[in-house]
């Protein structure tokens, strides 16, 4: 007896199953091209405005770029938790659109604040260049990360006037600044805060159930509280956090204006 049994894929959405092959497979090249010296994650994922590798199509690429499996399975499960609902509801167009918009509008307000970052940045490096003391160079790292440092600043304390660790730690800040304005922002987190939006805006009251802790809450009120996070966490600014916080409240903020224009002209979110 033969019996029809359809695939995995095949009960997917084309467009989230599009999107959940191509971000596997461009994360498998950004590996194998990575052994040939060839860095994917800087050439299409997105510089700051100011940096010599910003490319506009970077705008587009980035979102489906990723830093390694666990950033990308992540993303992709809620891509596949709440996309394929999304797109059902909405249909492939309107998705994808929603998809790209949050995208590139969570790449514009990351490089908003990251302009505004690097401003602050800016004026400290020229404010230690103009007082290059063991106790400055100190409150710089403090503020902007640079790794284990504390063995140097003991040595540079008791050389406080020697030359070459003045120039040292100039040059050290310098190159902070070069590196935090080309450091690439890769990950499709945007797009996928804003479908996490979409969907508590589409369904609010429907019961969602946490992994840690192993509780159920209402869509919207799951929403609310990362909403809530990644604001906090964004403000707090700790210099060891590489996720990109405001470019996920960047992905919730154009979904939300997108959904209410949509509202606006059809009474209706879809």
């Amino acid at each position: 007896m033969n019996f029809s049994r359809q695939s995995f894929l095949s009960n997917i959405p084309e467009v989230v199953k599009n999107l959940l092959i191509i971000n596997v497979i461009m994360l498998l090249a950004t590996m194998v091209l990575e052994g040939k010296g060839i860095d994917l994650r800087s050439i299409l994922g997105i510089h700051h405005f100011s940096s010599p590798d910003f490319r506009p199509y970077q705008l587009v690429t980035y979102i489906f770029m990723h830093g390694d499996f666990m950033h990308l399975f992540f993303n992709m499960f809620a891509l596949y938790m709440f996309g394929r609902i999304l797109e059902t509801v909405w249909g492939p167009k309107r998705f994808l659109l929603y998809y790209m918009v949050t995208g590139i509008g969570a790449a514009f307000i990351n490089m908003l604040v990251q302009t505004y970052s690097l401003y602050g940045m800016e004026e400290a490096v020229n404010y230690y260049i103009q007082n290059p003391t063991p106790s400055n160079f100190e409150l710089f790292l403090d503020e902007y990360g640079g790794g284990n440092y504390m063995q140097f600043i003991a040595e540079f304390t008791q050389n406080a006037q020697n030359p070459e660790y003045i120039e040292a730690t100039i040059s050290k800040a310098k190159q902070m600044l070069v590196l935090s304005r080309d450091v690439p922002t890769v990950g499709a987190s945007g797009s996928v805060f804003g479908i996490l939006l979409a969907f508590g805006m589409l369904f609010p009251n429907t019961q969602l159930m946490l992994l840690i802790p192993p509780i159920p809450i209402k869509a919207k009120y799951f929403v609310i509280i990362y909403g809530a996070i990644e604001l906090y966490s964004g403000i707090q600014n700790n210099p060891g956090d590489n996720v990109a916080h405001f470019a996920h409240l960047g992905g919730m903020l154009f979904g939300y204006f997108l959904i209410r224009y949509w509202k606006k002209n059809t009474n209706q979110f879809y």
